[in-house]
């Protein structure tokens, strides 16, 4: 599948379940293009079955370079170019844990997905976002990482999120010199799998995300936003 030149090419990892599917969903009736990356091949078939021929699935594995790289070949001979890349992958939501006496091996795991995966990430479809059209990396993140609010609630997930919105701030600087913007993008509390019931709706939660993709210089690149609104850091 080629996009047509009016189209944007759009990447979404964690495809499969919670937001991924709707910020998909929502995309694909905007007239994007998008690739449904999933580490569950069953799920990201699924998902870009429903969506129709705009969506196309991929088996990727955020923390596994080898399946990251081929990730990247497959985008790069379907389209050559990639114009968002949305990093929604995330784990370890423990809630009620206390920083004092988390399992460590909770927050390796939280690490390791919640962070190093969108900076390999971001670092291997790099060559494909110079490539792109108005291009940018979406990070979700969580008001859970903004320093200025932050307690000892959810101490692993929380730590994360500051360490992506972190990795969002270097990344603008580093790659304002190839016109790729950069955001940091909270959902809020939305009722997935992850953050419970008594959240927003999923639908509410994607459209910020979504609206930055679309439109993501609309904000100074190294932004962290809700509903399109600044979030303190």
């Amino acid at each position: 599948m080629s996009a047509p030149n009016d189209d944007r090419v759009v990447l979404v990892t964690g495809g499969g379940r919670g937001l991924g599917p709707e910020i998909a969903r929502q995309l694909v009736e905007a007239g994007h293009v998008v690739v449904v990356a999933a580490r569950d091949a069953q799920a990201a078939a699924a998902t870009a079955k429903e969506l129709g021929e705009r969506a196309w699935a991929l088996t990727l594995d955020v923390t596994d370079p080898e399946s990251v790289q081929a990730a990247v070949e497959a985008v790069d001979r379907r389209h050559g170019r990639l114009d968002a890349l949305v990093n929604n992958a995330a784990v370890n939501f423990d809630a009620g844990a206390d920083p004092v006496t988390e399992d460590l091996e909770i927050v390796d795991g939280a690490w390791r997905t919640n962070v190093l995966a969108p900076w390999r990430l971001t670092q291997a479809f790099a060559r494909l976002l110079r490539a792109g059209r108005e291009p940018v990396v979406v990070n979700v993140t969580s008001g859970l990482g903004s320093l200025t609010r932050m307690g000892a609630t959810s101490p692993a997930y929380s730590v994360s999120k500051a360490g992506i919105n972190a990795l969002t701030r270097v990344f603008a600087d580093a790659l304002t010199r190839d016109g790729i913007a950069v955001h940091a993008v909270s959902p809020g509390w939305t009722a997935t799998d992850m953050g419970g019931a008594g959240g927003r709706p999923v639908a509410e939660g994607a459209t910020g995300i979504v609206a930055v993709v679309r439109s993501p210089g609309s904000w100074p690149s190294g932004s962290f936003l809700q509903d399109g609104e600044h979030v303190p850091w």
